[in-house]
């Protein structure tokens, strides 16, 4: 039995859990797997560079955040991989451990002229306010329509994760440049199981 989330969905809260779990997408994107890029958590600086959008991250970040979020890092691809498994179960149970070791709390508040709405309290350490985030966004996620809006990229070679817009959207892939690639590649292979020839492409 799946166990219980423990947290509101978006359509009674306001939370924008998609802005949130982009957050989960960038930390665990920071690493160099299929792609030749440095850490994103080596240094401060690097870090700051990632949330530069994201102020209340990028202020007073220390050697230790760095740590805890590689850390957080690693728990956080599980989840993805488990979601692309389509093991809600897994799922559920990892999301509910890091609930419990990085605590969500909301708070009611109005700003630039909108109507009141919650959002995730910003204290803590920069490792705790991301941690708040990236969790409240994937578990809000599974919350409204299930596993099947995250997972790691279909794309040869890739291994990044992706969080996709809508609930309807038929997504494997993290980006458009891994999309065509892939496409291609299938389209491919199925022509020449049939004995027809590649299919023709507007750019090649």
């Amino acid at each position: 039995m799946i166990a219980a989330l423990r947290i509101l969905s978006s359509q009674r809260t306001g939370v924008d859990f998609i802005s949130y779990a982009d957050l989960a997408v960038r930390l665990v994107n920071t690493t160099t797997q299929g792609r030749r890029r440095g850490d994103a958590l080596a240094t401060v600086e690097s870090y700051r560079a990632l949330v530069a959008d994201r102020p209340h991250l990028a202020s007073k970040v220390t050697a230790s955040d760095l740590e805890a979020l590689r850390l957080l890092r690693e728990e956080l691809r599980l989840i993805f991989g488990a979601a692309d498994r389509s093991d809600a179960g897994e799922v559920a149970e990892r999301l509910n451990a890091l609930l419990t070791r990085h605590p969500i709390h909301q708070q009611v508040i109005s700003h630039d002229g909108q109507d009141w709405h919650i959002h995730l309290v910003e204290s803590g350490s920069a490792a705790d306010r991301h941690a708040a985030g990236a969790i409240a966004g994937l578990t809000g996620l599974v919350t409204e329509s299930g596993t099947d809006r995250f997972g790691i990229c279909a794309a040869p070679d890739c291994e990044r994760v992706f969080v996709a817009a809508c609930p309807a959207a038929e997504n494997h892939y993290c980006s458009q440049q891994c999309t065509p690639k892939a496409s291609v590649r299938a389209l491919r292979g199925h022509g020449r199981a049939s004995g027809q020839g590649p299919a023709s492409t507007a750019a090649s």
